[in-house]
């Protein structure tokens, strides 16, 4: 099936420096055959109990998150003496832009910013064996492509979403099933459109155009070809003028059109959902994935590869996918919890059921943010538009 192949030729397009990383297993303990070996950071311990001993004498940790995403911060600090500081990004650009500067030790990447990382060597491989917790963490979310390289995982899975369509229900139907409210049936709500501002969203377009145009013989969102990343581009310039906000610079200032019905309707994250019928009075809006699928995320902690705190940053990653911060991140953002002992702890007892945290099958149509590359991933060869082509389209969508 195309965009279902084994992509190893991908890989090598994106120019893949693997012997730069420097993998090594000495000097970082053992391991299983799943995550044994960890590149050599500089003042990194070689067993568990050394880095707990080093993460007191480091005393921070300095991460790049999604907005919502550190929980139980006093409690890791009491636990290991590091302190931590976070900084906000608001676009997988802004993860990789702010990573790269040196100052922050690790960072929680959607899958189109934690490939670039991977391949560029700022995200270093992970020792599972100085993570616990990662034995608890659902197979199914293991080793993929935007956590994982040939077998080796460089991070650990923090919890997956669908990007939903997100309308306020004293406006639009509250029967709406479809994207098409914000493609071809948007005229309505024309200027109250609140749309994510980044060429992933280019893939939303695709999803739209899969379902409703299946000539264009699109499979993958994000392994589009001239013919179809046309397709796209066109239905999203069609779209550009009917945009009254583009996110999420400040997802706050999503939440407050939407509060103040300057938007009525588009694509949000469960985060704002959440914020929005939590409020008093609650805003009436509702969220879905509908029928056409969605796109989605499944974010990774990755630590960096010349982080100045390793050690804190390991006990960090540990420290959220532990089923205390999976409860609490998983209901505070809206969320599907990896690691399944979390459902046991949620004040909702019915979280996990929810928000299908163990329903493989409901995320069958959800397509998790990646990288855009040249090989599309079947017999089309190296013609697909790759990251750089997304950017520059995006650019001329927004103007």
């Amino acid at each position: 099936m195309r965009g279902r192949k084994v992509r190893v030729a991908r890989w090598a397009a994106f120019g893949l420096l693997v012997a730069a990383l420097s993998v090594v297993a000495a000097g970082c303990g053992g391991g299983d055959d799943e995550g044994g070996a960890s590149t050599e950071i500089e003042g990194l311990g070689t067993s568990l109990e050394e880095i707990q001993t080093l993460a007191r004498d480091e005393g921070e940790v300095n991460i790049v998150q999604w907005a919502g995403y550190a929980t139980l911060v006093d409690e890791f600090t009491a636990a290991t003496g590091c302190k931590v500081n976070t900084k906000d990004g608001a676009t997988s650009d802004d993860m990789i832009s702010l990573i790269q500067t040196g100052a922050y030790d690790g960072v929680s990447a959607s899958g189109n910013a934690s490939v670039r990382l991977m391949t560029t060597g700022d995200a270093a491989p992970v020792n599972t064996d100085f993570i616990p917790n990662y034995a608890d963490v659902q197979e199914g979310i293991k080793n993929k492509d935007y956590n994982s390289l040939d077998g080796q995982p460089y991070g650990v899975p923090h919890g997956r979403g669908p990007n939903y369509l997100m309308f306020r229900t004293d406006v639009v139907p509250e029967a709406t099933d479809s994207w098409d409210v914000i493609w071809d049936k948007s005229g309505p709500y024309n200027g109250k459109l609140s749309i994510y501002d980044d060429s992933i969203f280019i893939a939303d377009a695709a999803v739209y155009l899969k379902a409703t145009q299946p000539d264009l013989g699109i499979e993958n969102p994000y392994e589009l070809d001239e013919e179809q990343f046309t397709a796209a581009v066109d239905l999203l310039k069609k779209q550009a003028p009917n945009v009254g906000e583009y996110w999420p610079g400040d997802v706050a200032k999503q939440i407050q059109s939407y509060t103040n019905g300057d938007s009525v309707a588009g694509t949000t994250w469960p985060y704002q959902y959440v914020q929005l019928t939590a409020a008093d009075p609650p805003v009436p809006v509702k969220a879905i994935k509908p029928k056409e699928g969605t796109t989605g995320w499944s974010d990774t902690w990755m630590v960096y590869s010349k982080a100045a705190n390793p050690n804190c940053m390991y006990l960090w990653m540990d420290h959220m996918i532990s089923p205390e911060a999976q409860a609490a991140v998983a209901e505070g953002f809206g969320e599907a919890p990896v690691n399944l002992k979390a459902c046991e702890l949620t004040k909702n007892a019915n979280h996990c059921a929810e928000y299908h945290a163990d329903d493989e099958s409901w995320w069958e149509d959800v397509y998790y943010w990646t990288t855009p590359v040249a090989d599309c991933g079947d017999d089309r060869g190296e013609v697909c538009k790759t990251q750089e082509d997304w950017e520059a389209a995006w650019t001329e969508i927004r103007g």
